[in-house]
């Protein structure tokens, strides 16, 4: 039997989002493609509003 609510879910459509910045683990930083910290880049922060990734969640207990 299948449960009621599966006869009208829809998969949520995927955006098409890039972000101008990635996760370095070396770091544990994300850094923008010219190697510089994404953090330090207020013209990012003030359009993207934060550079937060999963990493913290996956290494800290306590997050």
């Amino acid at each position: 039997m299948q449960p009621f609510a599966l006869n009208y879910a829809r998969p949520a459509p995927e955006l098409a989002v890039t972000t101008p910045y990635v996760y370095d683990s070396g770091l544990q930083l994300n850094v923008l493609v010219d190697g510089r910290v994404a953090a330090c880049d207020h013209a990012l922060l003030r359009e993207v509003g934060t550079t937060t990734s999963t990493a913290g969640s996956k290494t800290h207990f306590d997050d």
